[in-house]
């Protein structure tokens, strides 16, 4: 049981050790999404305040994020 749990732990070390590496091409690209995201995120927080509802608001965050953010809410995930 013990070496399934070291192997296993290795292999995820290994993986994310794999996955932390980044040339520069790839830091500019992640840039570019988070500055995308980031975008996305003030748009929405603009339309809270503008007060056009928090339905219309994450729809539209949604829409803003398509294929650059995780989940539903481009990566951000807060209380309420």
């Amino acid at each position: 049981m013990r070496f399934v749990v070291l192997v296993a732990a290795v292999a995820v070390s290994g993986f994310a050790f794999a996955q932390a590496k980044h040339g520069t091409r790839e830091e500019q690209e992640d840039a570019k999404r988070h500055r995308t995201m980031a975008a996305a995120h003030e748009a929405a927080a603009k339309c809270l305040e503008a007060g056009k509802g928090e339905k219309a608001c994450l729809e539209q965050l949604r829409k803003d994020c398509k294929s650059v953010g995780i989940g539903k809410y481009c990566g951000m995930k807060h209380q309420h």
